[in-house]
């Protein structure tokens, strides 16, 4: 029990605590070392809801202690997230212990004199509840760092993608527990491209699942495309994981990967058991990895068909973005890209019409502007936008890019080949698939 004065003492600081959670989140913790690393809205949001609901609990506690489960179970939750996502469990510690310095500063600084017996009662309460918060917090996150290494040593990640390239015989994949019977969808997503302004009126480009324009510079996606690092990458892939789960009502195998060069983040989810696709895919995809993605969605009657259906819808998502194709309801189908899918398939033909950027191969910033403005819908100022240069520097590097390759992107047929060799030479770019963690 404490004394009146120190409960009095609790009470006027808990008017402090959005004050202080955003002052820890935005000055205190950028001292620890890696906190600049992790992405902006786990340190805006979830970082700071997590340091307001600790600063209220142990205040109030002061008043009405609550039960320990009550007190500590969001700790336990949010390290065992941040296991989940890579964050060392060094860095999370020390944010904890940056924490309860911030708040000793905040009882320091509004006792009175005369408070001072008060200030040491709330102090050692301090400090003993420190001890229980590192306690659950440590036993959390190594539970679940526990659990990802027995999933990793299980090796279920590379079997789903050996499954989905075709490497891995439907029978050795049933025999090591992943489930194949019955008709099966192939689920493949990808970030839609991010605009900086939106005259097509395309709705949410750009934005993320709360309809919030990501800044440049986020840790969702550079200016030039390339997504976040392995947290980002963990953060999303357990988002997206959890909306299949809650669309086809089962837990559902996915896998997420960077392109080659960073750019062109794909992820492909077989589901076991079903066929019809969910009205609200889609959106409920976007939701889950926290920005809008291209969703494609291609059936295979059993499991000989798996690897076929996954590079189709693959593909189908890759053209998809490469169009700057809005990404909504269940997603896109075949007959959408038709042409494009026909037109970028390998061969002869394929060879050829590759072809017609070998003029500007050794042209980065006629090659870049020519992706952007594909995606995003010939719009020029949009391209110009996120290439950080003028209007005129677009339309001068479009001019250049139909000099010397004959393509003509104001005529759709010249759009549609310069679309099939972009895509082309991207797909010889990135070669075999291969496992971003080394697998």
């Amino acid at each position: 029990m404490v004394t009146e004065d120190a409960r009095a003492l609790a009470v006027r600081c808990e008017a402090r605590a959005n004050s202080l959670a955003r002052r820890l989140s935005r000055e205190f913790f950028e001292s620890v070392p890696g906190y600049d690393r992790l992405p902006a809205d786990l340190k805006d949001l979830e970082i700071a809801a997590t340091v307001r609901h600790g600063v209220r609990t142990f205040l109030r506690g002061v008043v009405a202690p609550p039960s320990a489960a009550d007190a500590y179970r969001i700790f336990a939750e949010r390290a065992g997230q941040r296991a989940d996502e890579g964050v060392p469990l060094d860095l999370l510690l020390r944010a904890y212990a940056v924490g309860v310095h911030g708040l000793w500063e905040v009882l320091r600084r509004e006792a009175r004199p005369g408070e001072e017996t008060a200030l040491a009662e709330l102090v050692d309460l301090l400090l003993r509840t420190q001890s229980e918060v590192v306690g659950v917090v440590t036993r959390s996150y190594l539970d679940a760092a526990a659990a990802l290494a027995q999933e990793d040593r299980s090796g279920h990640d590379r079997l789903v993608r050996d499954v989905l390239d075709g490497t891995c015989h439907p029978e050795e994949a049933r025999a090591r527990g992943l489930s194949l019977d019955g008709p099966l969808l192939l689920v493949a997503f990808a970030p839609r491209a991010p605009r900086d302004e939106d005259p097509g009126g395309h709705g949410s480009a750009g934005r993320g699942a709360d309809g919030a324009r990501a800044p440049h510079g986020s840790p969702h996606e550079s200016p030039d495309g390339r997504e976040g690092g392995a947290v980002v990458r963990r953060r999303r892939l357990r988002g997206v994981r959890a909306a299949l789960g809650r669309s086809f009502g089962t837990d559902v195998p996915a896998v997420l990967e960077p392109g080659h060069d960073g750019r062109g983040t794909v992820g492909r989810a077989l589901v076991a058991g079903r066929s019809g696709v969910p009205e609200d895919l889609a959106g409920s995809l976007s939701r889950g990895y926290g920005r809008p993605v291209h969703v494609a969605a291609v059936p295979a009657p059993d499991a000989s068909g798996i690897a076929e259906a996954s590079r189709t819808a693959v593909e189908i998502v890759r053209i998809a973005r490469a169009r700057g194709l809005a990404a909504e309801g269940p997603g896109h189908r075949l007959d959408d890209v038709l042409l494009e899918f026909h037109l970028s398939r390998p061969g002869p033909s394929g060879d050829r019409i590759a072809a017609l950027l070998d003029p500007v191969a050794c042209r980065p910033e006629l090659l870049a502007t020519l992706r952007t403005h594909l995606e995003l819908c010939r719009d020029r100022r949009a391209t110009a936008a996120r290439l950080g240069v003028h209007p005129n520097t677009v339309d001068k590097r479009l001019a250049r890019l139909t000099a010397l390759t004959g393509l003509d992107l104001a005529l759709p047929h010249d759009s549609a080949l310069a679309l099939a060799a972009q895509l082309l030479r991207e797909a010889r770019a990135e070669g075999p698939r291969r496992d971003p963690d080394g697998g």
